[in-house]
């Protein structure tokens, strides 16, 4: 039987590749000044970072459960099988709030399919684990290949990230006022990775952008395995002159296999600022699913 795999639009994927597989994309809902968006549908990077720098009142919040009950149940009435690939569970609650979707849809109709992957990633981490799931199921891969794959690639996925200031970390509740005032004076750039547990945590502090740059892309070859052999990805928020600096400082070190960059959205932009720049790759051997990668 055919499955279909569905994601959230807090992957950041681009949209010429969501159009390429015609990949269902469940939108992130954003509060600006009190009147709802949904990332990617209702509201764009462009317009949401011009919107974020005059001050608006921006809050996130995460797909709730009758949001997915929307999402899920046109697969469930044609007695197609899904394989949801969701946003970490430990930034947001969507890993519950879609469970409960799927134990409402299950008493109407309980021979639905639906597989539930906590990603435990964060933008681009989980879009390139969409990507490559989407490559290996063109190229004939099985829903049981593609879940098994779906948790090592996740599993696997390291996010190095920095941002240009600490505002919209004080903003949003990750950072005290006091901190983000002293590291402001002093110049400190935090270098942030998604941890084991799918949450992000600050580990290092570098003094100056370029500096804290640098750093990312040192870290890219302190972690990653067979750089030559993956694509990766480099997002950024509204800054994509220093996204094209990243792009060639880890082409130069590294020789990727290919680059995709995007812009990260409201899920994670709100709390970020448009300075973010994140770098996301592979530290494990991608060699058991190459057959299918393509």
């Amino acid at each position: 039987m055919s499955y279909k795999i569905i994601t959230d639009s807090a992957t950041d994927l681009p949209r010429e590749l969501i159009d390429k597989y015609q990949l269902h994309v469940i939108p992130t809902p954003v509060t600006i000044n009190g009147t709802d968006y949904f990332d990617g549908k209702t509201i764009f990077p462009k317009d949401f970072y011009r919107i974020q720098a005059e001050g608006a009142d921006i809050k996130t919040y995460h797909i709730n459960q009758f949001m997915f009950r929307e999402n899920f149940e046109p697969y469930a009435k044609a007695g197609e099988e899904v394989v949801y690939l969701c946003f970490s569970t430990g930034i947001a609650g969507t890993f519950n709030a879609a469970n409960l979707a799927k134990e409402e849809l299950l008493e109407e109709y309980p021979d639905f399919q639906i597989t539930i992957i906590d990603s435990k990633c964060a933008s681009m981490g989980f879009g390139l684990v969409v990507d490559k799931l989407l490559r290996m199921q063109a190229n004939g891969a099985s829903k049981e290949l593609i879940i098994e794959a779906a948790r090592f690639f996740c599993d696997n996925m390291e996010h190095i990230v920095t941002v240009d200031t600490l505002e919209y970390l004080y903003k949003g509740g990750r950072l005290s006022r006091t901190s983000a005032v002293l590291g402001g004076v002093l110049d400190i750039k935090p270098i942030i990775e998604v941890n084991d547990d799918g949450a992000l945590v600050a580990f290092e502090k570098v003094r100056g952008r370029m500096k804290s740059l640098k750093r990312c892309v040192e870290l890219v070859g302190e972690r990653g395995v067979e750089l030559e052999k993956q694509i990766i990805a480099i997002v950024h928020g509204n800054d994509k002159e220093t996204c094209d600096k990243v792009k060639n400082m880890v082409m130069e070190q590294y020789h990727c296999k290919g680059i995709i960059e995007s812009q990260v959205g409201c899920a994670i932009g709100a709390h970020t600022g448009p300075g973010i720049i994140g770098i996301v790759f592979l530290s494990a051997s991608e060699e058991k699913y190459a057959e299918y990668l393509g």
